[in-house]
């Protein structure tokens, strides 16, 4: 979308990497969220496909985006889930199309590689990775020898196919710290310590409204959580408001009605009886 020049590019992020400059990152959902972030300077946005289109291109202002390929049964594309190098290869060019910045893939390292032989900016996952929990569970991953091993051979990997970044999930900071600092991968890390090239939370962790579990790594800057049940109720209370007063008969009212005149009714009427 060309309306925004002053967006990063996939070689301004390089270079934050190589200068050392600290990079923020937000998951968010909603048009409110993304608008948020760009009001305040944030770097990048993580964005599921299933939100994503021109307005929140636009709603995300100079924000890098990265759009979010759902994986296996986690979601779908176009009423089916994404399979295929080449389901995801359609999915990446139509979110491209909205403006979408990179696209996060998590799927076999074909298929990522696919994405990237099209010159697609590709983000990996690494660490803990919930679209395929059930091979570590929900916990820290890297922190014997062997599972850091593993984590530097996925960057590795990663990094000979053209993925050029990877979340970086529940990673020891010593172990994301190497994998940071000996990849050109940019390191979007979510719980994995200062040294990683970009700070990565979930929007409702940082405004306190999450129901989900909260993570160690989460940080509540805001609780939105009391004015947010506040808001709940009143429009409880504004909803059953509504039914009672379409139960008595008080809505509509004559101010909320359409009136028409007696001649011209009449002439309906008897036009319609004719």
């Amino acid at each position: 979308m060309g309306m925004y020049h002053n967006r990063p590019h996939v070689e301004d992020l390089r270079n934050m990497k190589k200068r050392g400059e600290k990079i923020s990152m937000l998951y968010v959902t909603t048009l409110e969220e993304a608008a948020a972030a760009s009001a305040a300077g944030i770097h990048m946005l993580s964005i599921e496909g299933r939100f994503w289109g021109p307005e929140m291109r636009e709603a995300a202002g100079d924000c890098f985006v990265q759009v979010g390929l759902p994986y296996g049964g986690w979601g779908s594309f176009n009423g089916r889930p994404l399979a295929t190098a080449e389901d995801y290869l359609r999915a990446a060019f139509h979110y491209a199309g909205f403006g979408g910045d990179a696209f996060y893939c998590s799927a076999s390292y074909d298929i990522q590689k696919t994405l990237a032989d099209n010159h697609i900016p590709v983000v990996g996952h690494i660490g803990l990775i919930p679209s395929y929990i059930s091979w570590t569970g929900w916990r820290a991953v890297g922190k014997t020898s062997d599972e850091a091993l593993a984590l530097w051979r996925h960057t590795q990997k990663l990094e000979e196919i053209g993925v050029f970044g990877a979340e970086l999930e529940v990673v020891p900071d010593r172990v994301a710290r190497f994998l940071s600092e000996n990849s050109s991968l940019l390191m979007l890390g979510m719980g994995a310590g200062k040294y990683a090239d970009a700070q990565y939370l979930f929007t409702e962790d940082v405004c306190g409204y999450g129901k989900n579990h909260k993570p160690r790594h989460g940080k509540v800057y805001r609780n939105f959580a009391p004015e947010l049940e506040r808001l709940q109720n009143e429009r409880i209370a504004a909803f059953k408001e509504f039914r009672a007063d379409v139960d008595s008969g008080g809505y509509p009212a004559p101010e909320h009605t359409v009136l028409i005149g007696d001649d011209e009714f009449d002439a309906f009427l008897k036009a319609a009886k004719g």
